[in-house]
């Protein structure tokens, strides 16, 4: 999934610059050299993060940010300038950004802060439905493994009962819960999406119940959370196993009585909402760990489906890869109508510990570097295409394997640390944190 930029300053040098350092870090930029033409980008097109000068011919950022948040709330905005003053960061807080920055002082920080400027904003995603006779004709595959899996599901979704998705990073969670979704009674109310593993625990308290003016610094005005974003339909609740305990008990609540109160509240909200949760995690041993509610386990696993690894459905690796060459050669603007036989050995061959994610990533790369109307081996990762890995001599520290694991799926990424990050699972600041500490730069 591309993930789209909005840079907004009036010097076409740092423009520019600042255009090459986030399509290297896998974004797609668009740029708008004053408040004006910002605009019209906005209006135009819908954006993940804008990064925006203080200081513009025709606007003033600090107070652009609101103008920006009413166009389109779920984007992030980041305010940086060259003279930092303490007045504007907290006017620019208090209008929605969701930082502030000062040219020079804070370079260093630009990309990290970025990074999770974008885990917030992808981790609160509104889903609209596309009408469908059968929602479950979107999820790929013919393999007995996954055959099973939509027969559940079916039998699930027209119910009120919340549903448990389990299996591996990567497995395609999400695409079954939008599916069971759009099958069910609330299918045409909102689908909202969070992860529980991307937002700190106070944020996701707030994404999750909202909060009330004067809950806490910069809480300026009453803000809905997304329990109720998505009344009458569906929440979604990826990587539930990471909620904090104390969260949990007030997700607990929601589902017992339908009752939550928003920060700083005394007032009982009522919720209307399912819930569909998905983890990669074993959520009965975290309980018997301490690290989950079993209470809460129980209530959220009324219905649980396990979606197999991609390995367990490998006569469906053709099928999905297929899907895929068709959606990004279309992207590219390619003739591209399939693979050769030796790709498909290849394919078939492979172990894919990222699962259909990898395999997405992995055909859109080959996508890329294919020039003829078949993708053919020379396009595919040195992995996949049966060159001798380096040897790394016997490796037995677990920090030692990880270092070197992230420095192969770096390389297979061409150094691009968003994709790197979807593959290897985890957020991209803590990705950065990683390659820090690693000295993988």
């Amino acid at each position: 999934m591309l993930h789209h930029l909005l840079i907004i300053d009036d010097e076409p040098q740092l423009r520019r610059m600042l255009s090459r350092l986030f399509e290297g870090e896998g974004f797609a930029v668009t740029s708008a050299e004053n408040g004006a033409q910002a605009m019209q980008r906005l209006k135009a097109q819908r954006f993940h993060v804008v990064l925006c000068d203080v200081k513009l011919p025709d606007a003033n950022g600090v107070e652009l940010t609101n103008a920006i948040k009413s166009l389109q709330p779920d984007a992030e905005v980041i305010v940086f300038t060259a003279f930092g003053r303490i007045s504007d960061a907290v006017k620019a807080v208090q209008n929605g950004a969701f930082h502030y920055l000062v040219k020079g002082d804070d370079n260093d920080k630009l990309i990290p802060t970025v990074s999770r400027a974008l885990e917030k904003a992808m981790a609160q995603r509104h889903v609209v439905r596309t009408d469908h006779d059968d929602p479950f004709e979107a999820i790929t595959g013919r393999s007995p493994a996954i055959q099973q899996v939509i027969t559940l599901a079916r039998k699930v979704a027209p119910t009120e009962a919340s549903v448990l998705l389990t299996g591996a990073t990567g497995t395609g969670k999400e695409v079954f819960a939008q599916a069971i979704h759009a099958a069910s009674g609330r299918a045409r109310k909102p689908f909202v999406a969070v992860n529980c593993g991307a937002l700190s625990r106070d944020l996701l308290e707030t994404e999750l119940f909202g909060h009330v003016a004067g809950a806490f610094t910069g809480a300026v005005k009453d803000r809905k959370g997304l329990i109720e974003a998505a009344k009458a339909g569906t929440l979604f609740l990826d990587e539930i196993g990471e909620l904090p305990l104390d969260l949990q008990a007030k997700l607990l609540r929601v589902l017992e009585t339908g009752d939550f109160l928003r920060v700083g509240d005394i007032t009982v909200q009522k919720a209307d909402v399912r819930i569909i949760a998905a983890t990669h995690h074993d959520l009965l041993q975290e309980s018997a760990e301490g690290r989950f509610r079993q209470d809460l386990y129980y209530r959220l696993a009324t219905f649980t489906l396990r979606i197999p690894a991609l390995v367990e459905r490998k006569a469906d690796i053709p099928l999905l890869a297929q899907v895929f060459i068709t959606r990004f050669a279309a992207r590219l603007g390619k003739t591209i109508t399939g693979m050769d036989e030796d790709v498909k050995r290849k394919l078939m061959d492979h172990t894919w510990p990222g699962h259909v994610r990898e395999l997405r990533n992995v055909i859109e790369r080959a996508c890329i570097l294919c020039d003829g109307p078949l993708l053919d081996p020379a396009s595919l990762p040195l992995e996949l295409q049966g060159e001798p890995e380096q040897k790394i001599g016997a490796i037995y520290e677990l920090e030692q394997v990880e270092r070197e694991h992230i420095r192969r799926v770096l390389s297979h990424t061409g150094g691009n640390k968003t994709l790197a990050a979807e593959l290897l699972g985890i957020g991209l600041t803590t990705l950065y944190a990683k390659v820090k500490r690693f000295g993988l730069v």
